[in-house]
């Protein structure tokens, strides 16, 4: 069995890293990757995806990149199943990302 996606987008908000109590860093960030065919009326739709980036690839790409930016990733989708407070079934997907690629041109500041 394979549980792998790869996917470029990009960033919709500056990347800002968590620091958790062991040390590690957590980032959430949202993708968005526009499809590759247009819709009826002629368009093409953007899909937001979020991810969940993890220690290094979080550190690095909270230095490294910024809203805008064009970004690869590699990783795996994770499905997340509770209840929330009136008993009811909730379900989230996300990606969890084991590789990032920087693809926008480096900026001179």
């Amino acid at each position: 069995m394979l549980n792998q996606v790869v996917m470029v987008g990009r960033l919709v908000e500056d990347p800002q890293a968590k620091e958790l109590e062991g040390g590690n860093k957590v980032m959430n960030i949202t993708l968005a990757v526009p499809r590759s065919y247009k819709n009826t009326e002629g368009e093409y739709e953007t899909d937001f995806i979020d991810c969940t980036l993890w220690k290094g690839i979080a550190a690095n790409t909270e230095e490294f990149c910024k809203k805008g930016d064009l970004i690869g990733i590699k990783g795996r989708i994770e499905t997340s199943i509770w209840e929330d407070k009136e008993k009811n079934k909730r379900k989230t997907q996300q990606v969890i990302a084991e590789k990032v690629t920087f693809l926008s041109p480096k900026t001179k500041e």
